[in-house]
């Protein structure tokens, strides 16, 4: 693990309006996949080679939550939409940028401010190469979902000790009715069960917010106790 920078920022909550959001940040040139599971186990998400973790004072809405895969059964309605999508194609590989990366997910984005009104953050090659491509060292991968040759959904993961780190998904709007949000998570969960990884680490759940509310759909899962250290014990209830 080589540290090239460390800082407590406060900036405009990316969860919840009218709020101010306090995160500690890494920066790491190199982190080993021991020292990734380490982080994500104690809350931090990984985009690139940057680390961060909410520390806010008074504030706790955002809580790290992770799937039981050992004790997750596929309910009638997940094993119907993970039967429409077999017809798709899928490769997972380390992660790569490319036009097409570029054009499907300023494509996601375009929908999802017009439909759910978020920033419509588009990104360039640069741009995505940093947050996305960046960082992965031994760990990172993308899985690419295919419609025939034409790329329709595009899930970023880290492949960690104990489990999968799930980062972003985007895709294709014109294919929303096969519930690929929903399809590529399942795909993740199953993937965890053949490599007999026990968990799903989803990233923060936030009541409040609608991007992240959905997460508790997926039970059992389990919810980080507090904000431990490197050092400390990580609980989680």
């Amino acid at each position: 693990m080589k540290l090239l920078n460390e800082c407590v920022l406060t900036d405009k909550c990316s969860y919840l309006k009218d709020k101010e959001q306090t995160a500690h940040y890494k920066i790491l040139s190199e982190c080993s996949t021991k020292y990734c599971t380490t982080l994500i186990q104690r809350g931090w998400r990984r985009f690139g080679k940057m680390f961060f973790r909410p520390i806010c004072a008074d504030c706790h809405e955002c809580q790290s939550i992770k799937i039981d895969v050992i004790n997750y059964n596929f309910s009638k309605s997940e094993r119907r939409i993970i039967k429409k999508n077999t017809h798709m194609r899928s490769i997972i590989q380390t992660p790569t940028v490319s036009h097409e990366h570029i054009d499907l997910f300023n494509k996601y984005h375009d929908y999802m401010h017009e439909s759910k009104n978020w920033d419509n953050n588009q990104t360039d090659i640069k741009n995505y190469y940093t947050s996305f491509v960046a960082g992965h060292d031994n760990f990172g991968y993308e899985i690419l979902y295919y419609d025939r040759n034409k790329l329709i959904g595009v899930d970023l993961i880290d492949i960690m000790e104990d489990g999968i780190s799930s980062i972003y998904f985007y895709y294709d709007p014109e294919y929303r009715h096969l519930s690929l949000g929903k399809y590529s998570l399942l795909r993740q969960i199953n993937l965890a069960k053949v490599l007999k990884k026990p968990w799903i680490y989803l990233g923060y759940y936030v009541k409040e917010c609608p991007s992240l509310s959905y997460k508790d759909q997926f039970s059992p899962y389990m919810i980080l106790q507090n904000r431990p250290t490197d050092l400390e014990e990580d609980i989680w209830n």
